[in-house]
C-alpha cells in the first residue's frame, strides 16, 4: 500500500513569518499538535506544540513577538506520497516519530501520515511506530 493511500491531504501551514500566538491558535481551532511551515509552495520546518511549550512559554519569550522561523525544526524527516507504507513506518520509527510530512516528487506538500493513519493500513507497522516513539521513563 502507498503513503497516498492513507495520509492526510488537507493540511493546515503556516508561513515561517507568521507569529508563534498565529501558530498557537491554529492548533488550537483545529485540535492539532503540529503545523508544517510552508514557503512559495515548499516545506522549510515544521513547528509543533511541544516547540511554543520548551522554546517560548517556558524560556518567557513573547509569542506575539516571536516568529514561527525562530523556533521551528528545519530539518524534517520527509517522505514521498508513491512511496510504501513500509518506508514510512521505517522512518517514523528511525526517528522516533509519530508524524511524516509527506512530499510530492517536486518536493511541494502533500500530506502527512500520522500514526493514527498508518493503523489504518496496518496495525501491526503502526504498533511498531507507538513504541519505538514512546519514551521511556
Amino acid at each position: 500500500m502507498k503513503i497516498n493511500e492513507l495520509m492526510t491531504a488537507r493540511v493546515e501551514t503556516i508561513a515561517p513569518g507568521a507569529t508563534v500566538k498565529d501558530a498557537a491558535r491554529t492548533m488550537h481551532d483545529l485540535h492539532i499538535g503540529s503545523l508544517p511551515v510552508v514557503e512559495n509552495g515548499q516545506l522549510v520546518g515544521i513547528i509543533t506544540d511541544r516547540d511554543i511549550c520548551c522554546r517560548v512559554v517556558a524560556t518567557g519569550r513573547d509569542a506575539v513577538m516571536t516568529q514561527v522561523k525562530e523556533i521551528m525544526v528545519k530539518d524534517v524527516t520527509t517522505c514521498f506520497d508513491d512511496q510504501d507504507l513500509a518506508d514510512a513506518a521505517r522512518l517514523m520509527t528511525d526517528h522516533h516519530i509519530r508524524r511524516l510530512a509527506v512530499l510530492k516528487r517536486d518536493n511541494s506538500m502533500a500530506g502527512f501520515l500520522s500514526v493514527e493513519d498508518l493503523a489504518r493500513g496496518s496495525h501491526d507497522l503502526a504498533s511498531s511506530v507507538l513504541e519505538a516513539s514512546t519514551p521511556a521513563h
